[in-house]
């Protein structure tokens, strides 16, 4: 179904890394090249947190962002002290954003952009993506090939280039990420010989 103009999707732009401080301040981890258009003063933010979270289905609103020693360091509004802020951190941030509006933050792409995208390798298709997954360490593609699906880390080192208006995305992938390794010689366990009664020497 085709999306409308007005559409929003989510946007990831953060993760919280840990406390700072006493007074409720958490360490980020940026998404964004945009922090200063993000992060500003009544930025509400949707949670990704576990099920189990007393913060799960809830939205974050931010205070504050400072800077320390060039880490951005966030105040939210219902996080008072430090056993609060302890209780967000690997929380991953998103924001709502027009399906239409062009995001001046390069390598950002919404999900709906990835997926469906042909993976080339070598010049050469090798498979669709057909999900991302957002986990707290990093994004994984799921990427369909012939032999079934893998799991692809979305990192610069493995996915160099996307091209949303060609609808391709290029793959260097290291041996064995996408392919099995050919087992080596040496693994090669030699035979084992059993000795009989004849091959014993004599006394």
């Amino acid at each position: 179904m085709p999306i409308s103009k007005n559409e929003t999707q989510q946007l990831r732009v953060g993760r919280l890394l840990k406390a700072h401080g006493l007074k409720g301040a958490i360490k980020l981890e940026l998404f964004t090249d945009d922090p200063a258009r993000r992060f500003v003063p009544g930025a509400v933010f949707t949670l990704q947190v576990p099920t189990s979270s007393p913060w799960h289905g809830k939205t974050l609103e931010l205070i504050e962002l400072k800077w320390f020693n060039s880490h951005a360091v966030g105040f939210f509004k219902g996080v008072p002290d430090r056993t609060a802020a302890e209780g967000l951190v690997k929380a991953i941030l998103w924001i709502d954003q027009d399906s239409d509006e062009q995001s001046a933050e390069e390598d950002a792409w919404f999900d709906h952009q990835l997926v469906g995208l042909d993976v080339i390798r070598d010049g050469e298709k090798i498979g669709v993506v057909r999900q991302v997954n957002h986990m707290p360490a990093q994004d994984l593609l799921v990427i369909e090939q012939a032999s079934g699906e893998v799991l692809v880390p979305f990192v610069k080192a493995i996915i160099p280039a996307v091209d949303i208006v060609a609808g391709t995305m290029t793959i260097t992938p290291p041996p064995g990420l996408l392919e099995e390794l050919p087992e080596s010689d040496d693994d090669e366990e030699a035979p084992t010989q059993e000795s009989s009664p004849e091959d014993t020497p004599a006394e």
